[in-house]
Order: structure tokens, then C-alpha cells, then sequence
């Protein structure tokens, strides 16, 4: 029997206080373009998948480590070199914090504070 999903997901759509800048720096991260920028959402896409940006009054940026659990979300890049790849998210803007997980995850933290993970595509097989 074959079933029909009822939705399929359009967007992820992330809160942020810089709906453009976010817009900006995950074109570039992810080698997408900007699709839409005003003061209150962006949006960048590689013309199949997208991820839009909302601004939210008062928006507070997620801590990082946070024990209680209420970053909300974090994106997981596969790239082919960590350290390369670190080197040219920081140039775009991104942040190191002085937390890391371990040795084959690296966390940044995206123009409005938001944590991403890098981790080596081979690693997902």
C-alpha cells in the first residue's frame, strides 16, 4: 500500500532580530542567493530548498552552550574541509564560541547568534 504524504515542507523559517543579514550570510554559507531582503523577512534559496527570516520584536539571541535546552533549532553543515570551511564562515561573519562539543563538530554561531554545527561530509556516509 502506497500512502500519499498529505504536505510536503516548503521552508524552514528562523526568528531573528536582521531578517536581511541572516538572509545575506546563509546565501553566501551555503553558495544559495538572496531571494528577498526587506527589514522584516529575507529570504535565501537555491532555487528548490529555502530558508526565511523573520524579525522578531525584541528577538533574543540563543546562549550558547545553553543547558536548558531553549536554542531552539541549530543547522548541521557537511563540508569537505572543517577547517576551511570554519575559515571562510568566520569571514563571512559567523563566530567561534569557546565551547566546543568535541573533536568532529565545530559550533558557530551565525550573524545573530544562532548555533550551526560543521562536521565533515563523509561523515554522513
Amino acid at each position: 500500500m502506497t500512502t500519499e504524504a498529505p504536505a510536503a515542507l516548503a521552508m524552514v523559517t528562523i526568528d531573528c532580530a536582521d531578517p536581511a543579514k541572516e538572509a545575506e550570510f546563509w546565501a553566501a554559507a551555503l553558495g544559495w542567493k538572496v531571494t528577498y531582503a526587506d527589514d522584516n523577512y529575507g529570504m535565501a534559496s537555491d532555487g528548490t530548498q529555502r530558508l526565511g527570516f523573520g524579525r522578531v520584536e525584541e528577538w533574543q539571541r540563543p546562549e550558547w552552550p545553553n543547558p536548558a535546552g531553549t536554542k531552539q533549532f541549530h543547522l548541521d553543515l557537511a563540508v569537505d574541509d572543517l577547517d576551511a570551511a570554519e575559515e571562510q564562515l568566520l569571514a563571512l561573519g559567523a563566530t567561534k564560541p569557546a565551547d566546543q562539543p568535541g573533536e568532529t563538530w565545530t559550533v558557530l554561531l551565525d550573524p545573530d547568534g544562532h548555533p550551526f554545527c560543521l562536521t565533515k561530509a563523509a561523515n554522513w556516509g
